[in-house]
């Protein structure tokens, strides 16, 4: 049978392919060993403790990338946000340095125009907030207005973004992880990073002067200057025709809410609310006048 010089030619080749595979892999094996990279093992446990939703909202291509960054010292401990205080506390462990301190922090949409804002046209198209921006800059006469298609809801890996019955984007506090891949989908870069204590929160970007930013939003910052003028602790300041809020010196007092004509800082005062702080300062007014007028009468 293996007399059959086609069989004995089968024969030879399947040896020789054999004994080939042989050499390669023994080839390969100790290449592998020669030109092996020497991995830092402290890497694994640091990728081990991020989240692993790869969500980009390091700066950095997925976990893995964000780990090496982290080893190499380009990456704070606290690159991954998803991962939490607790996770950065071992991963600065790990790395021979000393536990981050500070507060959570969380995304803020600066919108709350929505239904309030007015609009040049009806899209009708793909329902995403950058395809919208390709037709004539997007339907809203507002430039800086929320489109609400959710480009950044689809960003989101935690579930934490919606878009609310305004038709602005809202974001989920509880599931918020502020790793910002939200503000990274967003065309009008209207989402930032704000701690989770500061309630009081601008919900407006709008830069155009007053009489224009009114025109396009019932709920537009007119960059009147009132909130700025009634913050005891010059917390809030109208920069570029825009309130924002110095959140190193707000205490949360609400004060510049119960002030603002437009409602565009949150929590919104309730009308009952503003009336009362109208008929407080009316008084101490008063008070203040009345102060003044004794000091100012002559001696008897």
């Amino acid at each position: 049978m293996f007399d059959s010089p086609e069989v004995m030619n089968i024969v030879y080749a399947v040896a020789v392919l054999g004994i080939l595979g042989a050499v390669f892999g023994c080839v390969l094996a100790i290449a592998s060993k020669v030109f092996e990279v020497k991995k830092d093992p402290r890497e694994e446990e640091i990728l081990g403790l991020l989240a692993g939703a790869n969500c980009g909202g390091c700066g950095y291509p997925g976990c893995s990338g964000c780990a090496a960054a982290i080893l190499a010292g380009d990456a704070p401990v606290t690159a991954c946000a998803p991962a939490g205080p607790d996770a950065a506390a071992k991963i600065a462990e790990i790395m021979g340095a000393s536990a981050p301190t500070g507060e959570r922090e969380v995304a803020f949409v600066r919108c709350n125009g929505g239904v309030n804002a007015q609009r040049r046209f009806e899209y009708v198209g793909l329902m995403d907030c950058v395809a919208a921006t390709k037709v004539a800059a997007g339907p809203l006469e507002c430039a800086w207005g929320c489109l609400g298609y959710g480009s950044c809801v689809s960003a989101c890996q935690f579930d934490a973004m919606h878009i609310g019955p305004n038709g602005v984007a809202v974001v989920d506090e509880d599931k918020c992880t502020d790793c910002m891949a939200c503000a990274a989908a967003c065309p009008r870069h209207l989402i930032v990073s704000v701690p989770v204590s500061k309630k009081v929160r601008v919900m407006c970007l709008n830069q155009d002067k007053g009489k224009a930013a009114m025109s396009v939003c019932g709920s537009a910052c007119i960059g009147c200057g009132l909130c700025e003028r009634e913050c005891r602790k010059d917390a809030i300041h109208v920069v570029n025709g825009i309130a924002s809020i110095d959140y190193a010196k707000c205490v949360n007092c609400k004060l510049c809410t119960k002030v603002c004509p437009r409602d565009a800082i949150t929590p919104i005062a309730t009308a009952e609310e503003k009336e009362k702080y109208k008929e407080i300062k009316k008084k101490q007014a008063e008070k203040a006048a009345a102060v003044k007028k004794a000091a100012a009468a002559p001696a008897k």
